[in-house]
């Protein structure tokens, strides 16, 4: 069949100029007058196409997965020592170059070996040769449908082969099936991309090969991952959001020295440093804003010094203050200084993790594994699993028991809340005593000023 425009179905995409001069070799080889000679086949209803070239009749096959095709129209085929002999006048290029060109064709899909498709070669001898049909051409884009796929399915299902073989797998390509015209054996590659229990159909490439649009199939496949993980996202809602900014908003803002100021004053405004004083990283007694912190979360609680001292104090009422401790010697482990990592590591092991150690904590054995296997090349963050560990027990077991308990609960009742200093948390929002009115204000007590002038002249005489 001879090439023509693409059909109205087909999206014309960005032309690489190697595409468009294989294209143009293409149309000429196909002229009726000065282009390769070509001859008539005869498809018959069978598995296996014929087809004659050379030498007269012989067996062409797809293989195996191939499907039937039955078709009475003639289908015009070529050999492949025509197709070199005639670019070889063409071109006046050697025999060695006319194999390149040749092979090039039969790679980006313009020409469909008959005899072995899965071999995309060029061979000079009288193998038959087929040229696609423009709409298979790579610079031809198909909207994908699924009828097609189902009609492959059923075409397998009649001749008793359900079962997909591998190169039929959703993410392989290279399904064959007939073309859209019904006298045409065409090449077809397709991916068909598994979307929540469903096939897609999506072009992968012409020949055999990697479509030059391949890109676009990446993106769609991304989308389609994407939108499946969208699905299962945890959904909420706008109103329960608000809820949640409408609470930390509340408890926090108390202890926002901007919203609220600072008791008992603000230090950097004020002569006085009693506020720096009373936030000591150790008092004798906390202000009550610094114990509720402590209950805002685990963080708050291990971050300030003294709220982790009453913490160890509780563990230890409890048998379990080994737990904290390792967890500081981890911390002193990550900041510390290069030169003592390796002294650190062997001493936070000994004395926590050694079998039989004297503050032996429980730590489970796939982290234990992970642990002993960093040992080996000690660095400051091979006790980062174990401390994660031990962190994520004290907070769930240990920390909410604290909350409860008497020794907090007496933290608070006996917190000192500082007398409230009357200091403006800004002084330079107040407003001076002598300001100046806007121009506005002065454009209209001008009239009023001029006509009331001589008035209040006489009544000051």
């Amino acid at each position: 069949m001879a090439a023509g425009p693409a059909p109205p179905g087909g999206c014309p995409s960005a032309q690489r100029p190697h595409l468009s001069k294989m294209e143009r070799v293409v149309v000429s080889m196909q002229d009726p007058d000065q282009g390769v000679k070509m001859r008539s086949q005869r498809l018959l209803i069978t598995v296996i196409p014929h087809a004659v070239a050379g030498e007269g009749p012989r067996r062409l096959g797809w293989g195996a997965s191939g499907p039937a095709l039955a078709s009475p129209h003639p289908s015009l085929c070529c050999a492949g020592s025509d197709i070199v002999e005639w670019l070889i006048q063409k071109y006046c290029i050697s025999e060695e170059e006319a194999l390149h060109l040749g092979t090039l064709l039969v790679r980006h899909g313009y020409l469909y070996p008959l005899r072995d498709p899965l071999s995309l070669l060029l061979q000079p001898d009288d193998t038959p040769y087929r040229f696609q049909t423009p709409y298979f051409w790579t610079s031809t884009q198909w909207p994908a449908a699924e009828l097609d796929y189902a009609i492959y399915l059923a075409k397998k299902n009649i001749r008793k082969q359900g079962a997909l073989v591998d190169h039929e797998k959703p993410g392989v390509p290279s399904v064959l099936e007939q073309g859209p015209e019904r006298g045409s054996c065409t090449a077809r590659p397709r991916t068909w991309i598994s979307t929540g229990g469903r096939y897609v159909l999506g072009a992968t490439g012409r020949g055999g090969l990697a479509d030059p649009c391949a890109g676009h199939l990446t993106g769609l496949v991304s989308q389609i991952e994407y939108c499946r993980k969208a699905l299962g996202r945890t959904r909420v809602k706008s109103s329960v959001c608000l809820e949640a900014y409408l609470k930390f908003s509340s408890q926090h803002g108390p202890h926002d020295p901007i919203m609220s100021g600072c008791l008992p004053s603000n230090p950097w405004i004020a002569d006085s440093d009693t506020y720096w004083v009373v936030n000591a990283p150790s008092v004798a007694a906390p202000t009550k804003l610094r114990v509720d912190r402590w209950g805002f979360s685990f963080r708050e609680l291990l971050e300030d010094p003294m709220g982790r001292a009453h913490f160890m104090e509780f563990l230890r009422k409890e048998f379990s203050a080994e737990n904290l401790s390792f967890w500081e010697a981890c911390e002193e482990l990550r900041h510390g200084g290069q030169a003592q990592v390796p002294a650190l590591v062997d001493a936070v092991y000994e004395q926590f993790l050694a079998p039989g150690a004297a503050r032996w904590v429980n730590i489970d054995s796939h982290t234990m594994e992970r642990t002993l296997e960093g040992l080996r090349r000690p660095h400051r963050y091979v006790l980062d699993d174990a401390q994660l560990h031990i962190y994520m027990l004290m907070k769930k077991d240990s920390y909410p028991r604290f909350l409860k308990s008497d020794m907090y609960r007496g933290l608070l009742a006996e917190a000192v809340v500082p007398p409230e200093t009357k200091w403006r948390v800004f002084p330079f929002m107040r407003k001076p005593r002598r300001s100046s009115p806007s121009p506005a204000l002065l454009a209209s007590m001008e009239p009023a000023a001029a006509a009331g002038g001589p008035r209040g002249g006489d009544g000051e005489a």
